[in-house]
């Protein structure tokens, strides 16, 4: 039963993280809200799923929905931050992709939305486990 939903869990990550770098090279219809808000949404699930992996972690979806959403939160006011050793991170692609580049109030819903599919999703893994 652990093995499946381990499985479940990485076969969902490697879609999700697929998914997700195709949000930030999109380009077509919407593709800055593709490129913002989606990719918030998705990138939340990602890091709900990531930690669900964490043995003992998969009996607290809830709690991880939340830690990760707290977190997701902090990154996003760092935003507001620019030291140097930041700046130089955020210029890389992935850099920018983990940590974004410019602070939005409105990626908080999505931020939002993507916890609650997070938490539905890991709900969903452990039924099928």
């Amino acid at each position: 039963m652990i093995k499946k939903i381990y499985w479940i869990t990485i076969l969902s990550i490697i879609f999700l993280f697929f998914i997700g770098i195709y949000t930030k090279l999109y380009i077509g219809p919407a593709d800055k809200w593709v490129h913002d808000s989606l990719g918030g949404v998705l990138y939340v699930i990602f890091w709900c799923l990531v930690v669900y992996l964490i043995p003992r972690t998969q009996k607290h979806p809830l709690i991880i929905a939340i830690c990760v959403f707290t977190i997701t939160c902090f990154l996003e006011v760092l935003q507001l931050w620019h030291p140097p050793f930041l700046e130089s991170i955020r210029k890389t692609f992935f850099g920018q992709a983990m940590f974004g580049n410019s602070f939005s109030w409105i990626d908080f819903p999505y931020y939002i939305l993507g916890a609650v599919i997070g938490y539905s999703w890991m709900k969903i893994i452990r039924k099928m486990g």
